[in-house]
């Protein structure tokens, strides 16, 4: 009996140890998957940021902040009316987008969890989320542009504020959602109203990663062509008229690349540079925003 125990407990051990060899056999090959899957996409973004520094530095000057996008084959000229374009558009559209995507997210996470009303809010939000800019951007040219027929830099703050909520809704909602509850049974365990419980303290929780929903969003709309291209258009001038075509970034290098022109090519890139440092910047402080504080 000993030695067919001991038989035993050998064929036991052998094969805990034949499972154990084949469980670290797989694990490297998931690994060194895992890993080549990250070095073929970092080798691509490299590349892209290097292209990019590369052709974009050589066409950044004094003048490509001062002055207004040139005609063909000009000697000077710059993308101060398209930078401006941008910054105004893009600001308005987070302005006019924000509170609506944080209170709707608000809704959501304190009111709507179990209402049929948050269920379609969350549902429509999702097919929002995922819809192609261009779509945003036809919708707001059939209902805003060809009724006022006229391009204008109003058209592209509705479409690109029809891009920031959607982000800023699910942000908000996702955030507010991992506050513990216990903060919330303290706060009304002392008669404290619901809407200063929110406003005080499950926002107040949660204000780092709201915040990095909003500049995500933002990084999301500094880069959009295809909403401005119907409805912004572009413009070759300064103004500062939003119910005027309106030059913006975007639109200017699609522009630009797409011509034969040397000097046009030249800023585009000048243009893909900023606008890459910009999303850039963007990302990673929506990252490292608060991060000492979750």
């Amino acid at each position: 009996m000993n030695a067919i125990s001991t038989a035993f407990t050998a064929e036991q051990h052998q094969a805990r140890h034949a499972r154990h060899r084949h469980r670290k056999r797989v694990n490297a090959v998931a690994l060194m998957l895992a890993i080549g899957a990250m070095a073929f996409g970092v080798f691509w973004l490299l590349w892209i940021l290097f292209e990019t520094f590369r052709l974009g530095l050589g066409g950044l000057s004094l003048a490509v902040f001062t002055e207004m996008t040139p005609s063909p084959q000009a000697d000077t000229g710059g993308l101060a009316n398209a930078i401006f374009g941008s910054v105004v558009m893009a600001g308005l559209a987070t302005l006019l987008g924000t509170p609506i995507g944080v209170m709707a997210g608000v809704y959501l996470a304190e009111y709507g969890q179990k209402t049929w009303l948050g269920s379609a809010t969350r549902f429509i939000n999702d097919i929002l989320l995922s819809a192609p800019s261009i779509v945003i951007g036809l919708f707001i040219y059939s209902v805003v542009v060809a009724q006022l027929k006229s391009f204008s830099g109003v058209a592209g703050v509705l479409a690109l504020a029809l891009i920031v909520i959607p982000v800023v809704i699910r942000t908000t909602e996702n955030m507010l959602s991992l506050v513990p509850n216990a903060l919330r049974e303290a706060a009304y365990a002392l008669g404290t109203p619901k809407w200063i419980v929110i406003s005080s303290v499950t926002l107040k929780a949660a204000r780092s990663g709201v915040i990095t929903g909003i500049l995500l969003a933002i990084a999301r709309i500094s880069g959009e062509t295809a909403p401005l291209l119907f409805t912004a258009l572009s413009n070759q001038f300064w103004t500062s008229d939003l119910s005027k075509p309106m030059a913006s970034l975007p639109v200017t290098i699609f522009k630009f690349a797409m011509s034969p022109y040397e000097n046009w090519q030249k800023l585009a890139w000048a243009g893909v540079f900023l606008i890459t440092i910009g999303v850039l910047a963007l990302n990673i402080a929506a990252r490292v925003f608060f991060r000492n504080k979750h």
